[in-house]
């Protein structure tokens, strides 16, 4: 498998528009997701409305290209999403990696799809997913 499939133009782009999502102070409630795989870390933090639906986020993401990428993915298609949203779509993206289900429901996730043959990204392109439904879990609506 070729790192120029995997390293496309789009997704190497995607990964300076995370400048977009700045952990600032007022993001309430916060997580960090590490990769046991690559030493890979996302922050994330966020804000909620009333009904528990992300309003406004922000992150912090220490990780190679690819989960840089997908840390954009997931901000840019986040906004609006409750707890179970987020909940399902980590299922769903966990689920597509490991081969047991067809590409996720996800704004944008289409990029990542060369990564799948790489299984030792697996777990950095799930991070922002996973950092957000526990950042989720501390937010009360």
């Amino acid at each position: 498998m070729s790192a120029v499939r995997l390293y496309t133009p789009e997704l190497l782009g995607l990964a300076v528009s995370l400048a977009d999502y700045p952990l600032t102070e007022d993001l309430l409630w916060r997580s960090t997701a590490h990769s046991r795989t690559c030493g890979s870390a996302v922050a994330i933090g966020l804000t909620c409305d009333d009904a528990g639906r992300i309003e406004k986020l922000g992150m912090m993401v220490s990780a190679c290209a690819v989960g840089q990428a997908a840390a954009a993915i997931f901000a840019s298609g986040a906004l609006t999403a409750d707890a179970a949203a987020i909940q399902d779509a980590t299922k769903a993206v966990e689920d597509w990696l490991s081969g047991k289900a067809d590409q996720p429901v996800w704004p944008g996730i289409a990029v990542l799809e060369g990564a799948r043959e790489y299984p030792a990204r697996h777990g950095v392109i799930a991070l922002s997913w996973k950092a957000a439904s526990d950042a989720l879990c501390k937010a009360k609506p």
